[in-house]
């Protein structure tokens, strides 16, 4: 689990830089993004099943289709919340 956990986090760091590639070439990387932005959808979920991955992937999709918010780590920004800020807590256990 531990090992699947970091995996996502390393391809989303790939993601992520890819996204942001489309900064270094003035207005032809913003065309770039036509082709990334549903592409960046789809790998948001197939890394996050769920709602969680429905809604990251509708957000990648915005923030990679509009100009100049290719800035945004929308990968590592999903991880972190599904790894570190919304961990499910254990649920208790009510024995008798």
């Amino acid at each position: 689990m531990l090992e699947k956990k970091y995996t996502k986090l390393f391809i989303g760091l790939i993601l992520d830089a890819i996204g942001m590639l489309s900064f270094t070439i003035p207005f032809v990387g913003e065309l770039s993004d036509i082709i990334w932005a549903p592409i960046s959808a789809w790998a948001m979920t197939k890394l996050y099943k769920g709602k969680v991955g429905s809604i990251a992937s509708k957000i990648a999709f915005v923030e990679e289709a509009l100009p100049g918010l290719d800035i945004i780590p929308t990968f590592t920004i999903t991880w972190l919340y599904m790894y570190v800020f919304a961990k499910e807590k254990p649920k208790e256990i009510i024995v008798g």
